[in-house]
């Protein structure tokens, strides 16, 4: 088990909570990670791009001329690829399927991977709870700007941090979105390309004792 310091929205340590090592105590592993990056995206993705064939397009029932003695090339349709008008060859269709499987393991393992990472190199900060009372984003700017004093000083200034919060809180979400680099998700939406993305995650302890008990048996 790991211990693992706590600290309330002031950046003040308050106590401390033992982390899974089955969560937060695994070796890297670039080759999954990047596995099931590639497999998230692809099935996050979009198929909008859609061309009709010759088969789709409207008209071109009947023969424009007749097969001989016209001087011209024969036609059997005005709705072929090399007319005006014409089907297009081998165009994008939304019949395409990007979709890649990933199983739950490798899904749950390179999530508490990212987290491990995150733990190891001191860039995940665990706070007895994230409660904000108005839509204020004073209040949260105020509490990132007392971590990064006490916990990442030595950073160049520039902000990436992953927020996850145990449930949907308005003040919470609505205070933060004009802050650049900072993003908010619930515990519900926790994804390995988000953390991957922010260099410093946020979370109550409500969050990693969920974590321990989901994936650490």
């Amino acid at each position: 088990m790991i211990k693992y310091q706590v600290y309330n929205q002031q950046a003040q340590s308050v106590g401390e909570e033992t982390l899974s090592e089955k969560v937060f105590g695994l070796t890297p592993n670039s080759a999954l990670l990047h596995q099931v990056v590639i497999g998230s995206v692809a099935n996050g993705r979009q198929v909008l791009a859609h061309t009709k064939g010759r088969a789709d397009v409207r008209g071109g029932g009947k023969k424009p001329w007749r097969q001989k003695g016209t001087g011209r090339a024969r036609a059997g349709s005005s709705r072929s690829p090399i007319w005006k008008g014409g089907g297009v060859t081998f165009g994008p269709t939304k019949d395409r399927n990007f979709s890649v499987k990933i199983n739950d393991k490798m899904k749950h393992k390179a999530l508490c991977i990212a987290l491990s990472d995150k733990a190891n190199d001191q860039n995940l900060v665990l706070v007895d709870d994230l409660k904000f009372d108005a839509f204020k984003t004073k209040a949260v700017n105020t509490m990132l700007e007392a971590f990064a004093k006490a916990l990442w000083s030595t950073d160049n200034g520039k902000r990436s941090v992953l927020v996850i919060n145990h449930s949907r809180s308005e003040q919470l979400t609505y205070s933060a979105r004009n802050l650049v680099g900072v993003k908010v998700i619930n515990f519900d939406n926790l994804n390995l390309v988000d953390l991957l993305q922010y260099k410093k995650l946020i979370m109550p302890q409500a969050v990693a004792k969920i974590l321990n008990e989901r994936y650490g048996k």
